[in-house]
């Protein structure tokens, strides 16, 4: 029957029921949209992704709550039980990667998967302080949003000793608030090495400034008119300062060196040419040490995709390593060959004393030496190795070492050959 056939009443109850529809409609659309303007908003002035993100899942929320205004899933919910509403949320909450918890008079009636994965997959229905197993945590939910503030707090040792995560809850209705959890692990990490970066920087710098500002001081004396001393602090003071100098210019190699690390290198560059002339370059410059530098080059080692100016460095970081270290008149052997898949293999090998396996994993970290003494006698900076694996990086290779104490070590560094 059309609907202008149908009793009075029965149309003004069809048109009552069209503005109910068309107001749910509207309010969906209305709180969906604020949810994204807010959002943006919120990470627009803040910067501050865990606001950003608060903003968009209570947004999501409250268009939740506007589609269940008004049917039995209100009343669900004022029951305690979960309703359709946390399912209706679960693909929002789904779709983020962090762990996000969704709680509603002290329990938590929504997780997604990462929150489940952390917490556990029995955790719908517990107390968040139950499903969150933290001191801190238990005390921060216990407060009232108000007391609390929007700052978040740090929660160290969730899911594992050595895990560090940001809390921060935000309620988004009375007794409703969503839990956020962002995984710091890696951000502490990063923090941790720039700060001991820059403190076994100063270390590196103040060592040999020290030994200057000394020997400089001793030489205003009097001891400074013998001329065999003063020809001698002056040898040590030029020594020190060069030390100073080849450290910055290895603190620079590496900052440009990071800079242009997610730049792949395009070049066409001969990597034989190449050895050929660092060779040549090492062995008028190392005296008897440099005739013990052997290089074998394979036939037909295809040209390599790369930065030419870095893969010199790698090369001189890497062949000036092991006439260092090498004992005395044994050689050191460069190879260079085609590997599997036009891959080029680029191998270094010395006779020494070898590196004990401990200290391998730790030998490309900044300022890391098996042997400090030694190492800094050898005029060495700490960084060379920690280069050439950003070198290597960059150009989306693969750097190997390997070593046997009491006969040598063997460094592999594996390039892609450039497109034909």
């Amino acid at each position: 029957m059309h609907r202008d056939h149908l009793p009075l009443a029965a149309r003004r109850e069809a048109a009552s029921q069209q503005r109910v529809i068309e107001g749910f409609a509207l309010r969906t659309w209305l709180a969906g949209t604020i949810a994204v303007v807010t959002a943006a908003i919120v990470f627009a002035y803040s910067r501050d992704v865990q606001l950003a993100l608060i903003a968009l899942v209570g947004g999501a929320t409250a268009t939740v709550i506007a589609r269940s205004i008004g049917d039995n899933d209100l009343a669900d919910i004022e029951a305690g039980g979960e309703g359709e509403s946390s399912l209706e949320l679960a693909p929002v909450l789904e779709a983020i990667l962090d762990p996000v918890v969704m709680v509603r008079d002290g329990r938590v009636i929504a997780a997604n998967g990462p929150a489940r994965l952390l917490l556990g997959q029995h955790i719908i229905g517990e107390d968040v302080r139950t499903a969150i197993r933290h001191p801190a945590a238990s005390d921060y939910l216990t407060m009232s949003p108000a007391d609390r503030g929007d700052a978040p707090i740090e929660l160290v040792g969730l899911g594992a000793q050595d895990r560090r995560w940001q809390m921060r809850a935000t309620e988004t209705a009375p007794g409703t608030q969503i839990v956020h959890l962002l995984d710091q692990t890696g951000q502490h990490a990063a923090e941790r090495m720039r700060v001991d970066f820059v403190a076994n920087a100063s270390h590196e710098l103040r060592t040999p400034l020290s030994s200057i500002l000394g020997y400089v001081e001793t030489l205003s004396d009097e001891a400074g008119d013998d001329p065999a001393i003063r020809r001698r602090f002056l040898g040590i003071v030029f020594d020190e300062a060069t030390r100073m100098e080849r450290l910055v210019e290895d603190l620079m190699s590496l900052s440009r060196i990071e800079a242009e690390k997610f730049r792949l290198p395009s070049t066409t560059v001969d990597l034989a040419v190449l050895a050929i002339e660092v060779h040549e370059a090492l062995r008028h410059s190392r005296g008897a040490r440099g005739e013990d530098v052997v290089l074998r080059i394979g036939e037909d080692v295809p040209p390599v995709a790369g930065d030419r100016v870095q893969l010199s460095q790698l090369l001189h970081n890497l062949i000036g390593n092991a006439m260092k270290y090498g004992r005395a008149g044994t050689p050191v052997t460069v190879t260079l060959k085609t590997g599997s898949r036009d891959a080029v293999l680029l191998q270094i090998e010395d006779e020494s004393e070898g590196i004990a396996p401990e200290h391998l994993p730790r030998l490309t970290e900044r300022f890391y030496r098996v042997d400090a003494g030694r190492s800094r006698s050898l005029g060495g900076t700490g960084l060379g190795l920690a280069i050439v694996k950003h070198i290597v990086e960059r150009h989306r290779g693969r750097l190997d070492i390997a070593s046997v104490v009491g006969t040598g070590t063997r460094v592999t560094v594996t390039l892609r050959a450039a497109e034909r």
